[in-house]
């Protein structure tokens, strides 16, 4: 650490500076070719794509400006304040994100990147604001940094970036893996779905799971949680002691989809649940349990639930007096509509799907290991404990 010497932000940068949001109401600002990124979009990640573009002439009408990949950006406002990611494209982003464009000749761009997502809770202590928690262009270019010479910044963050490449390149293989089961799905069920299958409905296929538990009264048990941060965060349950878990829960049984009842309109969480999952796995109660009466429904029904049009259908009958926190009737999800095939067709569809699920769920531990393991190393080669 004798080799380390602290910097400012603001002394190892070329540039930091915000962003832009293009009027919303006007359509001929968005759908361009432009990239342009949200903060709900930074979440200690790699950005190679945005959710959303924007046109030239919308550019040009705002305060949004071209961001160069090999940038760090940083949240600025709200639930996101002090996340940050890293900018593998030329972008632009709203007027809630930090952009640091460093200056390579002192430091590297990815070994920053690193560095601050380590400083995360540092960071975050010095947001301040009544209503939500707020950082500034100011405070975030004087946050301090420490730093090695700038060979050892790069192979730090060769390691580092190593694991994420690794990472990467699962989630994309998942996403290839899933694409092509949905594909398999829609050309058996839907462009050749046979006239003799007569309509009923999911719950001819499936029953509604509603065993619960309180996890405090069984306060040093370990359970597998399943919540809807779980689902966001790479569909990765949470390992918790029932000390720590509020409010009741349904308990998950193997092979089974949870579907969440919680702002399906807004946010598709369909997680499904193949035979590894542990005696003591547990799920939020906004998830309802679609259970299979026979095994080998199991794959027919997660695809049927799954398919866009079916999804929207169920999803559009959400309700509440919250506008943030709408809901489905579970009826809905049981009640809906849905062919009655024949044992032999979906036994040959299970056939040609299931190596598909099995190896996305193999890929998923394998994440998972990876994400340990850099989460890991981040520590302590940010403070210097390993010798490279």
């Amino acid at each position: 650490m004798n080799e380390w010497k602290e910097y400012r932000i603001k002394d190892i940068s070329k540039k930091i500076t915000s962003g832009g949001t293009p009027k919303s109401s006007e359509k001929s600002f968005y759908d361009g070719t432009i990239p342009w990124l949200n903060t709900k979009e930074i979440d200690f990640n790699r950005i190679r794509k945005t959710e959303r573009c924007i046109t030239d002439e919308g550019l040009a009408n705002s305060s949004a400006k071209w961001i160069p990949k090999g940038s760090i950006i940083v949240a600025m406002y709200g639930a996101t304040a002090a996340k940050v990611a890293y900018s593998l494209i030329d972008l632009t982003t709203n007027q809630a994100c930090c952009n640091i464009i460093v200056d390579d000749t002192i430091a590297d761009s990815q070994f920053v990147y690193y560095y601050i997502q380590s400083s995360y809770q540092e960071l975050l202590n010095l947001a301040c604001g009544a209503a939500q928690q707020n950082l500034s262009l100011g405070v975030i270019a004087d946050f301090p940094i420490l730093l090695p010479p700038l060979d050892t910044q790069r192979r730090i963050a060769a390691i580092l970036s190593s694991l994420d490449d690794k990472i990467d390149l699962l989630h994309r293989e998942n996403a290839t893996l899933e694409q092509m089961a949905e594909t398999l799905f829609r050309q058996w069920f839907v462009v050749e779905a046979k006239e003799e299958w007569e309509e009923g409905t999911v719950a001819d296929f499936a029953q509604h799971c509603k065993e619960s538990l309180n996890p405090q009264k069984h306060p040093t048990t370990v359970f597998q949680h399943y919540s809807i941060p779980a689902f966001d965060d790479g569909k990765r349950p949470t390992i918790e002691t029932g000390e720590n878990i509020q409010s009741n829960k349904y308990l998950v049984p193997s092979n089974c989809i949870l579907f969440s009842k919680l702002n399906p309109h807004k946010d598709k969480r369909v997680w499904l649940m193949l035979d590894d999952v542990t005696d003591n796995a547990i799920c939020s109660t906004e998830f309802q349990i679609v259970k299979p009466t026979n095994p080998e429904y199991l794959y027919f029904l997660y695809g049927w639930l799954t398919n866009k049009e079916n999804y929207d259908e169920i999803a559009s009958g959400v309700g509440g007096t919250s506008g943030s926190h709408q809901r489905i009737d579970p009826k809905s999800i049981f009640s809906f509509t849905c062919p009655n095939v024949d044992s032999e067709t979906i036994r040959n569809y299970n056939n040609k799907v299931e190596p598909l699920f099995y190896k996305i769920r193999n890929n998923q531990k394998q994440i998972q290991t990876l994400i340990q393991t850099r989460d890991g190393l981040l520590p302590r080669l940010m403070g210097g404990e390993v010798k490279l």
